[in-house]
C-alpha cells in the first residue's frame, strides 16, 4: 500500500502543475491518478503491477445535480499564499534544538534572516545547520522534532517582511 503522506504530495504536485494524469510503476504495485478535467477532484487507482491497464481504467465520478442551478466548486483555500517555503536541502532526520534539553532554533511568530540557524537535519551521522535563506516571520512549522524528511520536502513558511 503506497504511503497516503506521499499520495497527497502527489495531488498536490499535480494539481499545482494542472496535470490530468500520473502513472507510476514500480516491480510491486501501480498507482494512477487521473482528473478529467482540472477543476474535478483527483480519481485514485491502485492495483498490483500484474494488472492490466484495461483494469485499472477508471469509471466516471458520478454528479448528483439539480435541475434549479448548477454549482461550481468553491475555490481551494490557499492559506499559504504569499508564505516564503524553506525547504529541506537533504534527506534526513529533522531537528528542531541541538538537543533535547535545549530550546528550539525558532518558534512561530520568531523573526529570521538569511542566515538565521532554523533547524538541524541528520544525514548520515552529520548534523547540518540548515539557515532560513530569506528574511521574515515564521508563520508554520510543518515537521516535528525526530521526524524524517524527504529533499525538497517543505519544512517551514516564512511571512516576508
Amino acid at each position: 500500500m503506497i504511503d497516503m503522506r506521499k499520495l497527497k504530495e502527489l495531488i498536490r504536485l499535480m494539481t499545482a502543475n494542472e496535470l490530468l494524469e500520473l502513472d507510476l510503476r514500480d516491480k510491486d504495485e501501480q498507482v494512477t491518478i487521473r482528473r478529467p478535467n482540472i477543476h474535478s477532484a483527483p480519481q485514485i487507482m491502485q492495483a498490483p503491477a500484474g494488472l492490466t491497464q484495461s483494469v485499472m481504467q477508471a469509471a466516471p465520478i458520478a454528479h448528483s445535480a439539480t435541475p434549479t442551478a448548477p454549482s461550481k466548486p468553491a475555490p481551494p483555500i490557499d492559506d499559504t499564499a504569499g508564505l516564503i517555503k524553506i525547504e529541506s536541502p537533504m534527506v534526513g532526520t529533522f531537528y528542531a534544538s541541538a538537543s533535547p534539553d535545549k530550546p528550539a532554533f525558532i518558534s512561530i511568530g520568531a523573526s529570521v534572516g538569511p542566515n538565521s540557524v532554523v533547524c538541524l537535519i541528520e544525514a548520515m551521522k552529520i548534523f547540518n545547520e540548515i539557515n532560513a535563506g530569506t528574511t521574515g516571520t515564521i508563520e508554520k512549522i510543518l515537521v516535528k522534532s525526530g521526524d524524517a524528511v524527504e529533499f525538497g520536502q517543505t519544512i517551514f513558511l516564512v511571512r516576508p517582511s
